[in-house]
């Protein structure tokens, strides 16, 4: 590879390291190649630099944008740090971009803000036609001298008045002051300040707000042509938003380089965004709609919606046994309603309950009349007829029923029926959703599309695996990987030979003693904070319980919904803590434990995800989607790779620098070399990488406190006399 350090003017600190350099030479020719780059990174490889700079130096020659986006929220402000960085040392116009929810100053939804703006516009093209008008009349008026003069000034003073008119009827109208300033203010102030610096969402907010503007809109209008985006997942994954943003950003797809951090979690971003859902609630509020309206093709509609409906409900009846509509909750509970012979149960349902004339052309006419309310409750908005736009339910409703008669028997589609307790009333609703399995049929025609993409996270490998899921083309990307790069003597990884925690013995006494008397050692035995991950909050709450009254610590139980920044920095500032969390919750990505922070992370079982319907789908479409690429593609592509990343992810929360120390423990059997012939299929050591089971050391509950001990002994971290053993 010929070296090219061009890329090097949007690095902004003194020297890359060795394997950086490389790693940005890599990416550079990739680009050019127009090649999609996987690249795993350990902690400590300088992952964002090493892309972005090769990717803003290709993007400047090639009058490309490059988007770099991630679903962690705190990632955010680490490519917040690093664009800030690179503009002080080469001049990039860069912007931070958010959501209109998160920035509108008078908090409206989306079609509403939308008849809003589009109300402002015409109140100010209206406006300033009149200024335009009423000048050209003062000049007829100062030169008019014969008849055709003063016919075109009477033309221009009839125009001015029914201009005045229009113009009256718009301020009735609902519009948006904001707006109304960007487009009659001087805004190039605006854009001064915001390509001086790289300014967060919050600045943007607290700047436009001062200065009586739109800053959502005022971002949207500044974009174009603009050096870089940092954005979320939502913005590129979305087909429709997607298509959006590159307008707004003045760019085809093919001008467009995306960054994605974290990158293993595309794949289940992908199909939340891929999935749709309807709720009986919808159903109903559409019937509703359809009994004020006075049109044909409203009894059309309220076939299909009805009958969807009324199956829907029979579904969910017959579908609940005995005693678990009681036990249904504040959350979605998925009923099975997949057979092996014929179409799900719900389609089923559905063709006995209708009793039109036809479902298809019924359905168009439905689609056609929601679409109609739709744009009617629009215009009553922006006329100021009502306060609020109205939300049609016909629309979604037939667009639903729709695409499930021609998707829900689809490759890789999975139907499902959902429950949940309505607690107003205490009565329980359903809900249908298309399920997507395969994310590629979202991932793959975003790929296609770009120019190229780097895909970036400390957990990608397998790299075939990834490529597949998504649709990428394994032999046509190029991948790399490059493994811890601080020093090996100031870190060990233990697999702690424990009873495998199978989810049917996590009730055992005898097992929870064992896994006790482990965290005891390594509470212990550590001169410093514990991080401890378990395969959920339940086993957590149980583990915090068994700990928290003999061992002399400050324990931190943490829980959904809790505040990530709030629990990390008590956490953090004790010196003496115990953390304790779940896998899945979100603490195992994005979130640093740096120094003292924590010494050592203690990962307990192997944190399967919950084996219902829905994962077993998912393993299924893999299964069909992949065979032959594996033993078992199904098992391997859909749960064990995931489940082993999500591992890998929290035992990389600590030793996140050279000088940083610290050790890692897998508390479990199945992570044992030895598993691999003891426990067969059970085993997990095999789907890590090489170099990581390398480096792995199997070991005894009964000897880890004494390694513990001689570990942290010759790193000096003791503060006074170790504790004895």
């Amino acid at each position: 590879m010929v070296s090219n350090s061009s890329h090097l003017r949007f690095f902004p600190y003194e020297t890359p390291y060795d394997h950086q350099q490389e790693a940005m030479e890599t990416i550079d020719e990739a680009l050019s190649d127009g090649q999609d780059v996987l690249f795993e990174g350990a902690c400590g490889t300088g992952k964002t630099l090493a892309a972005l700079a090769p990717a803003l130096e290709y993007a400047r020659t090639a009058n490309k944008t490059v988007v770099i986006t991630t679903n962690v929220h705190q990632q955010t402000r680490q490519f917040i740090e690093e664009a800030r960085a690179i503009i002080r040392q080469e001049p990039i116009r860069a912007v931070v971009f958010r959501g209109k929810l998160d920035m509108c100053h008078i908090d409206v939804g989306y079609e509403e803000c939308q008849a809003l703006r589009d109300t402002t516009r015409e109140l100010v093209e209206s406006e300033t036609d009149r200024d335009e008008l009423a000048e050209a009349e003062r000049e007829l008026l100062d030169t008019a001298t014969d008849s055709d003069a003063i016919a075109g000034r009477n033309a221009i003073m009839d125009e001015l008045d029914a201009l005045d008119d229009t113009i009256d009827e718009l301020r009735e109208q609902s519009t948006c002051e904001y707006y109304y300033n960007n487009l009659t203010a001087e805004t190039e102030p605006f854009y001064e300040w915001l390509f001086e610096d790289v300014r967060t969402p919050d600045e943007i907010y607290e700047y436009a707000h001062e200065a009586g503007l739109c800053g959502y809109e005022l971002l949207k209008e500044g974009v174009e042509g603009v050096d870089l985006v940092v954005c979320n997942y939502h913005h590129v994954l979305d087909p429709v938003i997607r298509e959006q943003f590159f307008r707004w950003l003045g760019r085809d797809p093919d001008d467009v380089v995306v960054v994605f951090d974290e990158a293993h979690n595309i794949e289940d971003a992908a199909r939340e965004h891929a999935t749709q859902t309807l709720t009986e609630q919808t159903l109903q509020s559409g019937l509703s709609e359809l009994e004020g309206v006075d049109d044909p093709r409203s009894t059309p509609a309220e076939n299909v919606i009805e009958a969807f409906q009324d199956a829907l409900v029979s579904t969910y009846d017959d579908g609940l046994a005995f005693g678990e509509r009681e036990a249904v909750g504040d959350d979605w509970y998925d009923l099975s309603i997949t057979n092996d012979a014929r179409r799900d149960e719900l389609t089923l349902a559905f063709l006995d309950a209708y009793t039109g004339a036809g479902i298809h052309e019924d359905l168009d006419q439905a689609i056609e009349l929601g679409t109609e309310l739709d744009r009617s409750y629009e215009q009553s908005y922006k006329n100021g007829e009502t306060k609020t736009r109205k939300e049609c339910h016909v629309l979604p409703a037939a667009t639903f029923i729709d695409d499930w008669l021609q998707d829900s028997d689809e490759e890789g589609m999975y139907p499902v029926v959902s429950v949940r307790r309505d607690q107003a009333n205490e009565t329980v609703y359903g809900r249908a959703e298309l399920y997507t399995c395969l994310p590629r049929r979202i991932t793959q025609p975003l790929f296609e599309e770009l120019h190229a993409s780097v895909l970036m996270s400390a957990t990608l490998r397998p790299f075939d695996v990834l490529a597949s899921v998504l649709g990428l083309d394994p032999e046509e990307s190029m991948q790399m990987a490059y493994g811890p790069q601080f020093p090996e003597e100031r870190r060990r990884t233990y697999a702690v030979n424990t009873p495998a925690l199978f989810a049917r013995r996590r009730d055992e006494q005898e097992l929870q003693a064992r896994v006790t008397g482990v965290l005891e050692d390594a509470i212990r035995f550590t001169p410093g904070n514990v991080l401890c991950f378990f395969p959920s909050y339940r086993e957590a709450q149980r583990y915090h319980d068994r700990l928290v009254d003999d061992i002399d610590a400050t324990f931190y139980l943490d829980s959904a919904g809790t505040s990530v920044e709030r629990q990390k920095e008590a956490f953090t500032a004790d010196g003496n803590g115990v953390l304790l969390t779940s896998l899945w919750g979100t603490l195992t990505e994005g979130v640093s434990f740096d120094g003292t922070d924590a010494r050592t992370v203690v990962v307990v079982g192997v944190p399967y995800p919950r084996l219902d319907d829905r994962m077993n789908a998912v393993e299924s479409a893999y299964a069909d989607a992949f065979d032959g690429t594996r033993n078992d593609p199904g098992w391997e592509y859909a749960v064990e790779i995931p489940t082993v990343r999500k591992t890998r992810q929290a035992v990389g929360r600590v030793v996140r620098s050279p000088e940083d120390f610290g050790a890692r423990l897998l508390v479990d059997e199945r992570y044992t070399t030895k598993a691999k012939r003891e426990l067969q299929q059970y085993s997990v050591v095999e789907t890590f990488p090489p170099e990581e089971r390398a480096e792995t050391i199997d070991i005894e509950p009964k000897k880890l406190k004494f390694a513990l001990l001689n570990f942290y002994t010759d790193m000096n971290a003791w503060a006074g006399q170790p504790p004895t053993p």
